[in-house]
């Protein structure tokens, strides 16, 4: 009896200071609210993600492959929201400012100081397959494919209402082509949701989704993660070309246009001297070239492409020159009289 009016006179005391407008912080909500403070200054990088449709043992999977490498904290937005702004206090500058804006609907943070990308992969190799439902959105396409269905012929009007081309065989309806039955961002309505439960077709995963990134004060969309090195490097190297293209045409010289400012500047005195039949120490080699034999120029240009197209080509090449010049030096070409096999 003792235990019981204690219990009851702790309730009404919380229930009389939540009256007088006092906050009142049971000790489990004091732990959360501590623990959450403490992830917020030891990490540096947070990962907003949405946790609609995710179950507990999927949780339980999640948290056990990330440990050791991050914190999975799922909380109510409101507690979330206070925490953070406790975090902030007073100063309207602080990083973690702009991820208040952020805690909207089933969200929670996950934090680290490793490879974001390493944890974006653990989340989603953790997503498992579900069913369509009537009424959800789907988030891809769902396509059936073509084949036997299982299903008697009594069953047609599934298939027919929505327009499936099928045919009987063998006792049972069969799909003779492919068909996109639902697109992504459409409502999923009740016949295409009972046909795939018939084909036993789960089009749909469900787990965390990231959303949004906080990385050392920054916060940018997930999609972000997605770029490479590879992308980086495309992208920059192209806006170096437009770039030195602009420069080019304007004649305004910078350090991405100078090479082939140089570059332009060499050809130009290499064709006024070759016109000109003025030599220079630096024309030597160009003069060279100019004054071969058009046989040997025309081996050199082959051997040159070859080299490109590996050793078995390269030995073809060869091949075939030696063979045109044998009928070259035989004195009546490919079409001539002394040729004994035309």
């Amino acid at each position: 009896m003792a235990l019981v009016g204690e219990l009851v006179g702790g309730l009404l005391g919380g229930w009389a200071g939540m009256r007088r407008g006092e906050e009142i912080f049971h000790p489990p909500t004091a732990v959360y609210f501590q623990r959450a403070k403490d992830l917020f200054e030891e990490y540096r990088k947070i990962l907003i993600v949405g946790a609609n449709n995710v179950g507990s043992k999927q949780m339980q999977q999640i948290r056990a492959a990330l440990r050791g490498k991050a914190v999975v904290l799922m909380g109510k937005n409101t507690m979330m929201r206070c925490i953070l702004k406790e975090v902030v206090g007073d100063d309207m500058n602080h990083p973690l400012q702009q991820l208040i804006p952020e805690v909207v609907g089933n969200i929670g943070f996950i934090y680290t100081n490793d490879d974001v990308n390493f944890i974006r992969g653990v989340v989603n190799d953790n997503r498992v397959p579900a069913a369509a439902r009537a009424g959800q959105v789907a988030d891809c396409d769902v396509i059936v494919p073509p084949g036997p269905t299982g299903c008697d012929p009594g069953q047609t009007q599934w298939f027919q209402a929505l327009n499936v081309p099928t045919k009987i065989a063998k006792g049972q309806i069969e799909i003779v082509s492919e068909l996109k039955l639902i697109t992504a961002g459409q409502v999923v309505g009740g016949s295409e949701a009972a046909l795939l439960q018939k084909l036993d077709i789960r089009p749909f995963t469900y787990g965390l989704v990231l959303t949004k990134v906080y990385d050392n004060g920054a916060v940018f969309d997930a999609k972000v993660l997605d770029i490479t090195e590879d992308d980086m490097k495309t992208k920059f190297f192209g806006a170096c070309r437009r770039m030195a293209s602009i420069c080019l045409t304007a004649g305004y010289p910078t350090l991405v246009s100078l090479p082939h400012s140089v570059g332009n500047g060499v050809r130009d005195l290499i064709a006024i001297s070759a016109a000109a039949g003025y030599s220079f120490e630096q024309m030597d080699e160009w003069d060279k070239m100019l004054n071969m034999d058009p046989e040997e120029l025309a081996k050199l240009q082959a051997a040159a492409s070859a080299g490109g197209g590996g050793g078995d080509g390269a030995a073809e090449e060869e091949k075939v020159e030696e063979e045109e010049e044998e009928v070259d030096v035989g004195g009546g070409g490919l079409f001539g009289g002394d040729d004994e096999g035309y």
